[in-house]
C-alpha cells in the first residue's frame, strides 16, 4: 500500500556540487548546490537563489566551477551549505579549502575536490517559478586519481557524495549494477518483437 507524504522536493538522489566563482574583489565565494544538473552536452543549469554570495559572483565575473563533492572532504563541503558569504567574508578561508585560478575560465578550481566542471555563464533565467544560472562547459579537470587510463572518470574511485532530501543525510555513491543503454536490451528485443 502507497501512503501520501505531501509536497515534498523527493528526487532522490541529489548531488552534492559546489558552486565557486570569484567576486569583484577577487574574493572565491562558494556554495553547496544540490539542485543542479547537466542541462546539454556542454551545458549545466544550477537552480539556485539570486541572493546567495556566489550566485551574484557569477553574474559579476560571467564565469564559475561545479565541483562534485567527495566522501574525504564532507565536512568542507557541508560547510559551503551552512554558513553563507553574505554574512561570512572570509567564508572560503575558513573552510580550510584552497583554490587555483582556472587556465579556461575567470573562476576558482577547489583543488581539495576531485572532478571540477569550468564553465561560461551561459544565461540566468529568472521567471516566476524559478532562478537558474546556466553554464557552458569549456573544460572539465579531475584529480588523476580519479582517472582511468582511457581518459574516463572511474565513479567509483570519485567517492562522490549525494544528498538525501528526506533525511538531509549525505551517502556515497555506491556500486555499479548494471551498463546503460543496455540494462534493457532484452526488453527492447521483446518490444520489437511484438
Amino acid at each position: 500500500m502507497r501512503k501520501d507524504l505531501g509536497k515534498v522536493p523527493a528526487v532522490y538522489p541529489m548531488p552534492v556540487l559546489i558552486v565557486a566563482a570569484y567576486d569583484e574583489n577577487g574574493t572565491v565565494q562558494a556554495m553547496n548546490a544540490a539542485w543542479g544538473m547537466i542541462s546539454g552536452m556542454d551545458k549545466i543549469a544550477l537552480f539556485i537563489n539570486e541572493d546567495h554570495a556566489t550566485t551574484k559572483a557569477i553574474r559579476q565575473t560571467k564565469a564559475f566551477t561545479v565541483s562534485i563533492a567527495d566522501k574525504e572532504h564532507m565536512d568542507a563541503a557541508d560547510f559551503f551549505g551552512i554558513a553563507t558569504g553574505n554574512k561570512m567574508p572570509d567564508k572560503f578561508v575558513k573552510s580550510g579549502c584552497h583554490a587555483e585560478k582556472s587556465t579556461h575560465v575567470n573562476a576558482p578550481i577547489i583543488t581539495e575536490f576531485p572532478l571540477t566542471i569550468e564553465c561560461e555563464l551561459a544565461e540566468v533565467t529568472q521567471t516566476d517559478n524559478l532562478h537558474a544560472v546556466v553554464g557552458t562547459i569549456v573544460n572539465v579537470s579531475a584529480d588523476e586519481a580519479v582517472v582511468a587510463e582511457d581518459g574516463k572518470i572511474v565513479p567509483e574511485k570519485l567517492n562522490a557524495l549525494i544528498f538525501d532530501q528526506f533525511r538531509s543525510g549525505y551517502y556515497v555513491v555506491g556500486d555499479k549494477v548494471g551498463k546503460a543503454w543496455n540494462a534493457g536490451k532484452d526488453l527492447m528485443t521483446a518490444a520489437q518483437a511484438d
